[in-house]
């Protein structure tokens, strides 16, 4: 069974915390899209562990994780990332694949990164981690992929200094070569786990363009990217907050006003840690945007939703989510594609009673107060998805589950 984990706002959503809790149950874990500019947190134990390239399920022994198809891998950040995890007891060698197509960063696609953005009259708010770069030189058929670290005819056509790069990590990252396609069929049988990078507002194909990630953050990438076929996609989960946070520059209707919002902005944000985890950049912050989940839900074809931070909101009398835009007087229910558009929409919000109770120890959808149910029920209901799953705090325990992802409809 192969089940689909993406996020379903502008990334940030908390899919790393679910990936992890569902791995338990998974044989497989495939990332596929990203590079180093994601970054997913999981608490375990009180210990925080911050991913950037490597798939959440690292964290459990007996679980292969593999870095997809669709991925873009710089390799001394790889394996950096791997030393920390195995300073902290996480034994990681044969259990850590990448796919033979997957992408090279190399570092002058770093250095192109940060010149583009700079010259950009309108920057997009890159990471600077040549992600975008790598995905440009692919488009353009002019990259390098993990396959052809074996090929001295296609490194012939690299630069000097690519070519010594190369050099340092080939020996390293070419025993974890795997061909994905025919990897997976063997075991078409077992639970596969498909983890997304950033989320389905920052896809370049559905998402707010040019204010995108360079690569395939829809559900379709775990096709794609991911080494199975589209029919073989059983379930795709989309991942949301109760609010709404965005990273870098970009429209964003539901933001909160500084000038007169700058307290709730500063309380969500902290009580949230919304901070990023690859940057460390203040996330953007505000309401719910519940326009943009529907569309999330329906270009993604998402068949369950998971709901996470909904303990951010404890301590709150009352709060707002978006149910509707209206752009230059004219009322919109639909996500619209304009970058105009969404950067003029201002929010229509409906009110909703806070609980004004801790509900980070409540381990059954029931133990939940009436307040907080009813927000969960009006979601469902706008978003015409049910919500099977719901996250009440930072560790991995602090999960409700209503329904198994792993259960056949």
């Amino acid at each position: 069974m192969n089940v689909v984990v993406i996020g379903a706002q502008w990334g940030d959503e908390g899919k790393g915390k679910i990936v992890d809790y569902l791995a338990s149950d998974a044989r497989v874990c495939v990332r596929f899209s990203g590079g180093a500019n994601a970054g997913h947190t999981i608490v375990l134990g009180g210990e925080q562990y911050a991913l950037h390239l490597v798939p959440s399920g690292i964290l459990y022994p007996d679980k292969t994780v593999i870095l997809g198809s669709g991925m873009v891998i710089d390799p001394e950040a790889l394996f950096s990332e791997l030393a920390g995890l195995e300073a902290r007891g996480v034994d990681w060698k044969g259990r850590v694949l990448v796919s033979e197509r997957a992408h090279i960063v190399l570092p002058r696609y770093r250095r192109l990164d940060k010149e583009m953005e700079a010259a950009r009259r309108k920057p997009i708010g890159t990471t600077g981690r040549g992600i975008g770069v790598a995905y440009a030189m692919k488009s353009s058929r002019d990259g390098i992929r993990l396959c052809d670290l074996d090929d001295p005819s296609r490194l012939e056509n690299l630069e000097e200094e690519d070519r010594e790069y190369v050099a340092l990590w080939r020996d390293r990252i070419l025993p974890m070569a795997v061909d994905l396609v025919p990897y997976l069929r063997a075991r078409r049988n077992a639970y596969v786990l498909f983890e997304g990078a950033q989320g389905a507002l920052l896809d370049i194909d559905t998402g707010s363009y040019p204010f995108v990630s360079s690569g395939m953050s829809c559900a379709a990438g775990a096709a794609a990217q991911g080494g199975v076929g589209p029919r073989d996609l059983d379930r795709i989960l989309g991942v949301f907050k109760a609010y709404t946070t965005r990273v870098g520059n970009g429209p964003f209707p539901t933001e909160f006003d500084p000038s007169s919002q700058s307290s709730l902005e500063t309380y969500i944000r902290e009580t949230g840690r919304e901070y990023g985890v690859t940057t460390g950049r203040p996330r953007r912050c505000g309401y719910l945007d519940l326009v943009a989940l529907h569309y999330a839900v329906t270009a993604n074809s998402i068949d369950r939703l998971v709901l996470t931070h909904l303990d951010v909101y404890d301590e709150l009398p009352e709060f707002e989510a978006c149910v509707a835009y209206r752009v230059r007087g004219k009322l919109v229910e639909d996500f619209p594609a304009s970058v105009r558009d969404l950067e003029e929409a201002e929010p229509v919000l409906r009110k909703f009673r806070g609980w004004k109770s801790p509900i980070g120890a409540c381990r059954a959808y029931d133990d939940l107060p009436r307040e907080a149910k009813d927000y969960v029920a009006f979601i469902e209901e706008y978003a015409e998805t049910p919500v099977s799953m719901v996250s009440v705090g930072s560790d991995r325990t602090a999960t409700i589950v209503r329904e198994s992802p792993w259960t056949r409809s």
